[in-house]
């Protein structure tokens, strides 16, 4: 065992500094030799009693604990993590099953942690080296397209290790701000079939800022100016694109109930429409639970609103726990899945049952399926056994800055090479047809 007076150290003392908790010594030397190999100082550690002080001590960037550690335990290590607010990356690893891995990464999540996708003992060394590739420098974006200076919207997200605090008003002013996009994916072709406007700024001291640090309480008015901003903008880069080979391209944007329910919205709406021919309408995400608030103003605008080709897409769908039903008079075109049903999917039975039940009720209301947050290969088959439209997530790309995404466009970029999926096939085989291809050969 690795005791707390003498603990094993790999890699050069310039790297990044990575603590690994497993009480299976072989483990955990290994675990090291691979965070050595990729620029990491990493420290090995039995007793969690050692692991945490040497956390408090020097805040690694990056935690790999394992779930069962005799008398202790990963939520046990977590909670302590969150009491010395760690800023850093955890990374579970655990002989046990998928479900449980992720169970235990979601509650990492609850208590403020930035979680790495877990992994599956046994494992090999590509596999810990593709989760290093979520830990970047300064200038890399995370999950949300957020840089390890900033707090993370959602699991995978890096954590700020600084207090910004930027006035909205003076980032409009100042023109601080612009609009990264993350590809969605049809999953039928796997072709672009449209992107996510998503918010940030580009701040001189502070560089890339996510939306975090940047927006403002909900219900709070500035958010109307803001959402105006947002909605302009979109629709300038739409187009820009127009002319690209792959378009017309749908653009989705994030708006507050509080602005949708605004009474000049739609006249804003109208007048900022582009007069193209060629213009596909806009996706305007709305979250769940705002709709069930107040579900006769919504139905009322989004009618509205469908007159200029804009349409309601209801965001995090599930994680306000309402059903369809509740739904049932709001004309909506799409439903975008909460990326935690989505998550493990694949292996998680209730997971993969709630999934088909969102996705039969939701053709049943006519509308399309959106799965948020995929992250693996596995999930993405079990997605499209189902039945769902389109995804977006980490499996295909990460949020990118304008010039990044319509260069994407202009080459026709694949954004998942098919070899991930089955064995290769022409192109012009289904995505769907692959899968299950794949899945027969197993």
């Amino acid at each position: 065992m690795v005791s707390s007076s003498k603990v094993r150290t790999c890699g050069s003392n310039d790297g990044r500094v990575a603590c690994v908790l497993d009480d299976e010594v072989q483990i955990g030397a290994f675990v090291c030799e691979v965070l050595a190999a990729n620029g990491f100082v990493a420290r090995q550690f039995a007793d969690p009693v050692a692991f945490l002080a040497e956390v408090r001590a020097d805040t690694p960037q990056l935690a790999v604990v394992d779930l069962a550690l005799g008398r202790f335990d990963a939520v046990d290590v977590i909670r302590q993590l969150e009491a010395v607010r760690y800023k850093g990356r955890v990374l579970l690893i655990s002989g046990r099953e998928q479900s449980m891995l992720s169970e235990i990464k979601q509650i990492g999540e609850r208590h403020g942690l930035a979680m790495l996708t877990p992994l599956k003992k046994p494992f090999r060394a590509g596999d810990l080296k593709l989760r290093l590739s979520d830990i970047h420098t300064n200038d890399a974006p995370a999950e949300d397209g957020s840089t390890p200076t900033e707090m993370p919207q959602s699991s995978g997200g890096a954590q700020r290790n600084i207090d910004i605090d930027i006035d909205i008003e003076e980032a409009l002013e100042k023109q601080w701000l612009e609009l990264w996009y993350q590809p969605k994916i049809d999953l039928k072709s796997l072709a672009i079939c449209g992107a996510e406007a998503l918010l940030r700024a580009r701040h001189p001291k502070y560089g890339i800022v996510a939306p975090v640090d940047l927006l403002p309480p909900a219900g709070d008015p500035r958010y109307q100016p803001l959402s105006k901003f947002v909605i302009r903008r979109a629709l300038a880069d739409w187009q820009l694109l127009v002319d690209g080979p792959h378009l017309p391209i749908l653009l989705s944007v994030n708006v507050p109930v509080s602005v949708v329910l605004a009474p000049d919205f739609g006249t804003f709406v109208r007048g900022a429409l582009p007069g193209d021919p060629r213009f596909p309408g806009l996706l305007i995400e709305i979250t769940e639970d705002e709709v069930i608030q107040d579900r006769e103003w919504v139905h009322e605008v989004a009618t509205q609103l469908k007159l200029y080709n804009v349409s309601i897409s209801i965001d995090d769908f599930g994680s306000a726990y309402s059903s369809l039903a509740r739904l049932h008079d709001l004309p909506f075109t799409e439903l975008k899945l909460d990326r935690s049903f989505v998550a493990d999917c694949s292996s998680n039975r209730l997971k993969h049952g709630l999934c088909c039940t969102v996705v039969d009720l939701a053709r049943h209301f006519g509308a399309a399926i959106c799965a948020e947050g995929v992250e693996n290969p596995e999930d993405l088959r079990a997605l499209i056994d189902i039945g769902c439209d389109s995804a977006q997530g980490f499996l295909f790309a990460r949020p990118m800055p304008f010039d990044e995404f319509a260069d994407m466009l202009r080459r026709g970029e694949r954004v998942l090479p098919f070899g991930q999926l089955a064995p290769p096939v022409d192109r012009k085989t289904s995505l769907a047809r692959m899968a299950r291809e794949g899945q027969r050969k197993k």
